[in-house]
């Protein structure tokens, strides 16, 4: 195929006219998914409560949380009911009956919560990282495969519509094989940028957190570098930690950086609670050509034959998994196999590889996984 029709039938990947893109995406049905929530102290649960407060097509129908004085807070500023509070899982679970529960508490107890969704056989969200330890991922790998029901992991980066342009360029082949994956999370920190303090607490606790910025941002590196290596487990895993503001954050790190080798590729996981502002973008080099991405909806690449590299819109994502509700009522009420980013299968890998950061950052060593893929 000549060089300049290879290069356009690449970039039709990512530019694209509305109206077509709008024809192919399929709406997810429309009656309402009753969902619970599971704990309350991840701050991101104000962030879906303001999204989704308006939405005809969701319906919570309980919340757990133990904290009276918190669970009277987010009731307060955000209208709910009070009678839908429950001071834990298990009544909320046997009283309310929900269709999937959404996890916002802090990362350790996702497992004990996910065991207990699965006893009702209740499918499950919950906010990033999946586990604090590859033990607590493959027993709730377990739970869930013992329940037959979905465990979906969500990040903000899954719906960005630039890493579906990146990932779609290196499935279409259009960069050659990868051999270079750069990804950076992470903000000045999270007191630095204010969050609430019952979110503060547990993130600087390395029980409740796994660690620091290693686990709160490095995982979603580890999670799109498992994504674009279609689910494959690195060979090697070598990481390096700093406190540089041991005043600020003395029992975690906010600073950490991940290498996993491949292979034939290499991927540099750069989490940090250091930068100057925030940010989540991925560089993807190929034998032939790059992707970089631009905040959430553009790409900046560079194809084989071309001189210099163009930015470009990505195209929109289907419907379904244009954000988190969307893609969990896909999979619950249209049957849309859980698959991704989002995947427990991919989220099992994700925190395999965290540990093994945590463990090689530990003791200065490079941890090679066992069993290859």
């Amino acid at each position: 195929m000549p060089k300049a029709v290879f290069s356009s039938l690449c970039r039709a990947i990512l530019l694209c006219l509305a109206a077509a893109s709008l024809s192919a995406q399929t709406p997810p049905s429309a009656s309402p998914l009753r969902v619970a929530i599971a704990g309350l102290a991840h701050g991101h649960v104000s962030g879906f409560l303001n999204q989704n407060r308006n939405r005809t097509d969701l319906q919570i129908v309980g919340v757990a949380e133990a904290d009276a004085k918190l669970s009277d807070f987010i009731a307060a500023k955000f209208n709910l009911p009070k009678e839908i509070f429950f001071a834990n899982v298990e009544d909320m679970l046997s009283k309310t009956t929900p269709q999937a529960v959404l996890i916002y508490s802090n990362t350790y107890d996702h497992r004990a919560i996910v065991e207990a969704s699965a006893r009702h056989g209740i499918p499950v969200m919950m906010e990033k990282p999946l586990a604090v330890s590859y033990a607590d991922a493959r027993a709730m790998q377990a739970a869930a495969q013992r329940a037959k029901i979905p465990v979906l992991v969500n990040y903000e980066t899954t719906w960005y519509r630039s890493n579906r342009a990146a990932y779609d360029l290196v499935h279409e082949h259009a960069l050659g094989e990868i051999r270079k994956v750069v990804v950076h999370d992470g903000h000045q920190g999270p007191k630095e940028i204010n969050v609430e303090p019952w979110f503060l607490a547990w993130l600087t606790d390395p029980k409740l957190n796994g660690a620091g910025a290693l686990f709160d941002f490095g995982c979603y590196g580890a999670d799109l570098m498992t994504w674009l290596m279609d689910g494959r487990r690195p060979d090697t895993v070598t990481a390096v930690t700093q406190h540089i503001k041991p005043d600020v954050y003395p029992r975690v790190d906010d600073e950490a950086t991940i290498v996993l080798t491949y292979p034939k590729a290499q991927a540099i996981l750069q989490a940090s609670w250091n930068w100057p502002f925030d940010r989540k973008d991925m560089e993807v080099y190929g034998q032939t050509g790059y992707a970089i991405t631009v905040k959430r909806d553009a790409v900046r690449v560079r194809l084989p034959g071309e001189k210099e590299e163009k930015l470009v819109d990505a195209k929109p994502l289907d419907a379904r998994e244009s954000d988190s509700v969307n893609y969990l009522r896909a999979v619950l009420l249209d049957g849309m196999p859980p698959q991704g980013p989002s995947s427990l299968e991919t989220n099992v890998v994700v925190t395999e590889i965290l540990d093994a950061a945590r463990q090689s950052a530990a003791t200065g060593k490079t941890i090679h996984l066992k069993g290859g893929q």
